[in-house]
């Protein structure tokens, strides 16, 4: 790994703080804060690619679970890992891979409809496959219930986010390409 990865790393861990600066926003009826920080993972996985899009997030998390306030609200340390809501950061991981992964795949045809259909899948799809069920499980209710509970008042708010992801994939691609210097070390087939 170059120094030039770690500082990318590094940098996309603190942009994930920052967007843990807007605080959380708590609906009565939703146990689940909206926050900008679910735009994290598209932005780590579709600028960076698979694996320092992960390791990115991957940071982020151990400097939350070690103390830091930097889950939006200010949160930090291991209780919100044990939360009805965790699934949710735990969906970060999977995510931040997986558009990676298929930014990669497509990085010479990535154009904005890909790009968001990349941003949908993986930055609310993946997230809401492993934060439901998690909730779900979390609060004894029903995958429906906990479905409609935790994750459908988001929806609208989550494909803006994945709009904003995308103009940035799209714009960082054009002016600076971070994933196309993988491509030439192999990593992308």
């Amino acid at each position: 790994m170059s120094t030039r990865d770690i500082v990318l790393i590094a940098l996309f861990a603190a942009l994930m703080a920052v967007l843990g600066a807007f605080p959380p926003l708590m609906l009565p009826i939703i146990a689940v804060p909206i926050t900008a920080q679910s735009m994290g993972p598209m932005l780590m996985g579709g600028i960076l690619g698979a694996r320092r899009g992960t390791l990115s997030m991957l940071l982020f998390l151990v400097l939350v679970a070690m103390g830091l306030p930097l889950l939006s609200g200010g949160r930090g340390g291991l209780s919100p890992f044990v939360a009805p809501w965790s699934g949710f950061i735990y969906g970060w991981v999977i995510a931040a891979f997986v558009i990676g992964w298929l930014v990669e795949r497509r990085w010479d045809r990535l154009g904005p409809v890909s790009a968001f259909g990349i941003c949908v899948l993986g930055g609310i799809g993946i997230i809401y496959a492993v934060g439901v069920p998690w909730f779900a499980a979390f609060s004894g209710l029903g995958l429906g219930k906990a479905f409609v509970t935790s994750a459908i008042a988001f929806v609208p708010g989550d494909l803006v986010k994945a709009g904003l992801a995308t103009a940035a994939i799209l714009i960082v691609k054009r002016a600076y390409p971070l994933i196309e210097a993988n491509a030439l070390r192999g990593v992308r087939t």
